[in-house]
């Protein structure tokens, strides 16, 4: 009799659909049972490895001595190097089911080799995905796509777009490509990938040393001229590791490409890609590049790429959605980046952009201009780039040079009188700082200083030139899930703003009602253009200085426009930010500027710009000017982050406050300790 028919059994399959049961891909679970690992040194190789199993049960260290105890449901091990051969023997004679861990495909912003910490772990309980034989969890779900959800397909489809976009790979250790790199612009460049002769997948995808002569050679006779190159593996390369085309290459004369730059970049950049078994195929189909397959990896055999070696058993033609939902959404777990708590692929990829959003933008030198002191840290975060340094300056001469000497670029906090034009004679690139807009919508300080606005065509408000922001607002697609996030965004702003004390509005019953915001010494102007416009408004003033009272009917000192929205009709603003949060509230908004939020449908303009055409939706304004447009980075960890982590900032910052990266370490090797102290 098996062991488990004392606790009722427990099907492998069975907890292979229950760990994507709850959401696709998602770490964290109800699992009430245990997971037992023979191997201890995968607690403190897998950080979060307690997350990735939840589904499953929680891992506990087994010495492998005697026969578990009737609440461990099944067993986990590394690869397929002899510890986990040994824990998948002993999962056998118990009659448990087990669960092979890789790396995930979206690993991490780095080599494991180099420290990075995994946001992902594959888990198979049928076999591993780079074994042909017997068939991975992967490979039987792909025989059954068609009963995917829906949802897993679409985001299967969302995650393509951000991979493309941003060139994400399972380690993201690489600047990208230069768009200016003449690679493969003048004739077709063809990839040829070696791997290292101690690759696993290799003889799991039926190749061998032959297999890469062949690849190569047929690389060269099937594309006549064009740029063939071999990819040689960094470790091979560094002398670490042996490969397998190194020699070819000479002997024929092929060149290899071994520039330090991120394979999705390159890969795309390519006409087609040859592979034995390699991952980098994979990333190659993602970047919609054709790939020629001499072994059988996971993807090979379903009418997605070029197959030198037949898979008959593999009968089922998935579009490349199911094959991107089969091997990101459905067989990868997750964590977030940030947190450390249950996320998806999407989240994950999604942290990956933002980081590689602030590579690309500051990479080398970035000179701050006009930053104060106390601010210059925060700057430091905001403006961080693996690839780049933060420098600062206290005049516009000095911040020019520096930038022109070591080739970077200037960034105003404060812009002078000027500094465009010295910035254009000494050919800097030019960029404008300024505070995100969350700082002037009540979310407390917190929550202001982990945001930035960065644009390289002009300051946010400047309404003489189109800004990035008012680019994006111009041209960027707002997706009908981006548009659900923005509506929820706009709700709790709208919540956890702090209103101020209370003040009463004198106006009669049933007069017309309309607040105008000060917005400089003098709103003389600005107040005499509402009355003219509205003669038997009550009009409520709150002066920055001394505005006309004999124009207001109302003027109040000392008070927050949030504390009388409710009680006004309407808003009459030159450019002010007050606006805007009159706008998340639905309050009618005139301007007599051009505010960054004017000219889009929203609001009567009397002076924004006629080039703003388009019409949005407030909730696609939201969507640019708060979630795509920002840079947003966590307080405590310096990552970047989305808006939602920053939101939870004002009531969730004191349970997190500085004490909280030590009472985390703490608990995790709390945690580690039960682990191994609950030997059984």
């Amino acid at each position: 009799m098996h062991y488990h028919a004392r606790s009722g059994g427990t099907d492998g399959k069975v907890l292979q659909n229950q760990l994507f049961r709850h959401g696709a891909g998602k770490a964290g679970g109800t699992a009430k049972g245990r997971v037992g690992v023979l191997v201890p040194e995968m607690f403190w190789r897998v950080p979060g490895l307690d997350h990735f199993l939840a589904a499953i049960g929680r891992p506990v260290w087994l010495t492998g001595l005697r026969r578990p105890a009737p609440d461990i449901v099944a067993i986990a091990g590394w690869g397929r190097k002899k510890p986990a051969l040994r824990a998948r023997r002993l999962a056998e004679r118990w009659g448990l089911p087990f669960f092979t861990l890789e790396d995930g495909f979206m690993r991490s912003a780095g080599l494991g080799v180099t420290g990075s910490k995994p946001w992902s772990v594959a888990i198979d309980g049928a076999g591993v995905h780079y074994e042909a034989t017997p068939p991975s969890a992967i490979e039987n779900d792909l025989q059954h796509w068609q009963d995917f959800p829906p949802a897993q397909i679409a985001e299967a489809g969302e995650l393509l777009s951000l991979m493309r976009q941003w060139a994400i790979g399972k380690y993201n250790d690489a600047p990208d490509l230069a768009e200016d790199d003449p690679c493969g612009r003048s004739r077709p460049l063809v990839l040829v990938v070696d791997q290292t002769k101690d690759d696993a997948s290799i003889a799991g995808g039926r190749a061998d040393d032959a297999t890469f002569t062949a690849m190569l050679a047929a690389a060269l006779a099937e594309n006549p001229g064009a740029e063939v190159r071999v990819k040689v593996h960094p470790d091979v390369l560094a002398g670490k590791r042996e490969g397998f085309l190194l020699a070819e290459a000479a002997r024929l004369g092929v060149a290899l490409e071994q520039r330090p730059v991120s394979w999705p970049s390159l890969a795309r950049r390519a006409a087609r890609v040859y592979v034995a078994t390699s991952h980098a195929g994979f990333e190659a189909l993602v970047q919609g590049t054709p790939v020629i397959c001499f072994g059988l990896p996971f993807y090979a055999g379903w009418g997605l790429t070029d197959d030198r070696l037949p898979a008959p058993w593999r009968q089922a033609r998935p579009p490349l959605e199911a094959l991107v939902a089969a091997a990101y959404v459905r067989n990868c777990r997750y964590i977030d980046p940030v947190t450390g708590g249950a996320a998806d692929a999407l989240a994950v990829a999604r942290h990956i952009a933002r980081l590689k959003r602030g590579d690309r933008d500051f990479a080398g030198l970035t000179v701050v201009l006009g930053a104060p002191t106390g601010l210059q840290p925060r700057l430091r975060r905001l403006l961080a780039s693996r690839w780049g340094r933060v420098d600062f300056a206290a005049e516009a001469g000095q911040a020019v040079a520096m930038a022109q000497r070591g080739g970077g670029r200037v960034a105003v906090w404060s812009a002078p009188a000027g500094i465009e034009t010295a910035c254009a004679s000494a050919g800097v690139p030019l960029w404008w700082l300024g505070e995100g807009l969350l700082a002037g919508l009540g979310l407390g300080a917190d929550a202001a200083a982990a945001s930035l606005l960065a644009d390289s065509r002009a300051r946010h408000d400047d309404p003489e030139r189109a800004s990035d922001l008012e680019t994006l607002l111009a041209t960027g697609v707002f997706s009908a899930e981006l548009l659900a996030e923005a509506a929820e965004v706009r709700a709790t702003i709208v919540r956890l703003a702090e209103q101020g004390p209370a003040t009463r509005v004198d106006a009669p019953p049933g007069r017309r009602r309309i607040l105008v915001p000060g917005e400089t010494a003098d709103d003389s102007a600005l107040l005499q253009a509402v009355r003219a416009a509205a003669p038997d408004a009550f009009i409520v003033h709150l002066p920055v200085g001394s505005g006309r009272p004999d124009v207001a009917d109302q003027t109040m000192t000392g008070v927050s426009a949030r504390a009388l929205f409710g009680q006004v009709d309407e808003i009459h603003t030159r450019a002010s930010a007050i606006g805007f949060e009159a706008l998340l509230r639905g309050l009618p908004v005139t301007t007599h500027g051009a505010p960054f939020y004017a000219g889009w449908g929203l609001t009567t303009d009397l002076a924004a710009p006629v080039r703003r055409q388009r019409r949005l939706s407030l909730d696609a304004l939201v969507a640019g000017a708060l979630i795509l447009h920002p840079r947003h980075v966590d307080p405590e960890s310096g990552l970047p982050c989305d808006l939602g982590h920053i939101l939870a900032l004002p009531s969730g910052r004191r349970a997190r406050g500085p004490g909280a990266r030590l009472l985390h370490r703490l608990r995790r090797a709390g945690a580690l300790i039960g682990a191994l102290t609950g030997l059984r």
